[in-house]
């Protein structure tokens, strides 16, 4: 799906492509997951790691792309880098050069430590956020910083943007979605989780207070646009607002 001249969302997947930085650019990979929710009693299938470099590898293939942008939370634990998540960060990281891609990081909440290891692994890290071309990344926990005046979109993760939708026997289902609206004067691109075990905070029936992220604390949610995600399509389901209401009559 083409948002505009620079911009295609990959088909069914939490993917952006945008041309004129040669990107494919995706976030909150929560990386170990798996690994950490074991020493805490709960067994996972291992399918985080696989499921995300599958859409990558897809991904690549389709756009051609030179750069991955990790847009913040490449893994998973706050306090520090579990041995799960070391090994799937290596892994992924051998897994993008033999693409031959350049990856970029820009550091989320998730990603304490990460610094340590970029020179061994061999990839950027950017803290909280970075100017691209006309695009200003941030993970999202922070309002964005000062940025400068060629800067046309500001791309954003940590929300983990869904819809709840209802089916005519009234049974709920949750889908991963895209938010496009506005930041000021700015357009606002909201990307979905990439984490097979991050299903997301289903905008449309949840009160703005409770949300995440402070810049969508500062935006007119009801008014932005969610393109979901899901079943390998992208499709546009109309202003959160509507949504919402849509909710509130089940």
């Amino acid at each position: 799906m083409k948002l505009n001249r620079d911009i295609e969302l990959l088909e069914g997947m939490p993917i952006a492509y945008i041309k004129s930085i040669d990107a494919i650019i995706c976030t909150d990979l929560h990386l170990g997951y798996e690994g950490v929710m074991s020493k805490n009693g709960v067994l996972l299938p291992k399918a985080n790691l696989k499921s995300i470099e599958s859409m990558i590898d897809s991904a690549i293939a389709s756009t051609g792309a030179s750069r991955l942008i990790v847009d913040g939370d490449i893994k998973n634990e706050f306090s520090g880098v579990d041995t799960e998540e070391f090994n799937e960060l290596y892994d992924f990281v051998n897994f993008i050069s033999e693409k031959r891609v350049s990856l970029t990081l820009i550091k989320g909440n998730h990603d304490n430590f990460v610094e340590r290891y970029k020179n061994t692994f061999g990839f950027q890290v950017h803290r909280q956020q970075h100017e691209y071309g006309n695009y200003l990344f941030i993970h999202g926990e922070e309002m964005p910083k000062p940025f400068g005046p060629q800067i046309k979109m500001l791309i954003m993760g940590h929300e983990h943007p869904a819809i709840t939708i209802y089916t005519d026997a009234g049974k709920a289902e949750k889908v991963r979605c895209f938010l496009l609206g506005s930041y000021g004067h700015l357009p606002l691109l909201v990307l979905p989780a990439m984490s097979y075990y991050s299903p997301g905070t289903p905008i449309n029936i949840t009160p703005k207070s409770e949300l995440l992220a402070p810049v969508l604390q500062h935006a007119d949610i009801d008014s932005m646009e969610a393109i979901a995600i899901g079943y390998g399509s992208t499709l546009r389901f109309g202003k959160i607002g509507e949504l919402r209401r849509l909710a509130e009559s089940k």
